[in-house]
Order: C-alpha cells, then sequence, then structure tokens
C-alpha cells in the first residue's frame, strides 16, 4: 500500500470537518453523536477560516487518489491549548485506515515542518482511553497537564 503525504489543497478544505468528526473518540459501547456536532463553537474553532492564520497547517494521507487521513495544526483556544504561540493538533484517519502507521507518519511529518517553520513545540489534548496516546508519546509527545478526561501533551520541537 503506497501512502503519499501532500498539504491539503484548497479545494479539499471542506473535508477537515469529515475528519474532525473522524477525530471525535466515540468509547466503545458509545453511540455516536450526530454528524453535525462539528458546527458547534468549541469544535468550530479547528475549522473554521482555516488557511488564514499563523500555524494552520494541513497535511493529508493518500491511497490509491483518496484521502484517508489528515493531520491539522492551528493556534486556538481549543482543549490543547498551552499557550498563543503553540500550534495544537488534530488528527484522524477513516477507521479502515487506522493501526496502519499512517497516523505516526502523518505526525512527523508535522512535526517536521512545523520545525522548519520556527515553532518551538506544538500541543494536543486525548482522552485518556484513547489508545492513541501511545502513539503520540512514540513521536515525542508528553503529558504537561490532566483533567479527569484528558491529558494535554506537548512536543518540544
Amino acid at each position: 500500500m503506497q501512502v503519499e503525504i501532500r498539504a491539503l489543497r484548497n479545494d479539499e478544505i471542506e473535508l477537515l470537518k469529515e475528519f474532525l468528526y473522524e477525530a471525535i473518540f466515540i468509547p466503545e459501547g458509545v453511540t455516536p453523536p450526530p454528524k453535525d456536532i462539528v458546527e458547534k463553537p468549541e469544535l468550530r474553532v479547528y475549522t473554521d477560516d482555516f488557511g488564514t492564520r499563523q500555524g494552520d497547517n494541513c497535511l493529508v494521507a493518500v491511497i490509491d487518489n483518496k484521502v484517508v487521513g489528515a493531520v491539522w495544526t492551528r493556534i486556538m483556544y481549543d482543549y490543547g491549548h498551552v499557550d498563543d504561540a503553540t500550534p495544537s493538533f488534530a488528527i484522524s484517519l477513516y477507521k479502515d485506515y487506522r493501526d496502519q502507521g499512517i497516523g505516526r507518519k502523518l505526525m512527523k511529518e508535522m512535526l517536521s515542518l512545523l520545525k522548519t517553520q520556527g515553532f518551538n513545540k506544538a500541543s494536543l489534548a486525548v482522552q485518556k482511553a484513547n489508545y492513541a496516546v501511545r502513539m503520540y508519546e512514540k513521536v515525542g509527545f508528553h503529558t504537561v497537564d490532566e483533567n479527569d478526561e484528558e491529558y494535554i501533551m506537548i512536543c518540544e520541537l
């Protein structure tokens, strides 16, 4: 399986809402929320006017000409916010493409891009029960804070 990692094109911006929905961690046995949950203000910070601000970056994974995953960063006041100079991560893959190393590849590429752009660190929030915690640790993130449900993690660049 050949995976191409490339920048999101302007005509693909709407895919961010789709991947934002896919990024929502749904524990086993819990009914998924409706798709329009991505229109809530606390989630729209990830997608509104994407590409217009410093720190807005998006890379996609493409297999057989189909975008199957995305990682994007933005300096925003989201769950993983640590300060106004640190981009926060969002990442997701369609279910059929998870657990194949694609997410790790996307994360490494984005961390490299952020470093070349002069950022010192990146952050994210992840639910404690999410299996992706281990992958984030493997690519260099470590926990700096937590609440009852989530870890706040940063990666020094």
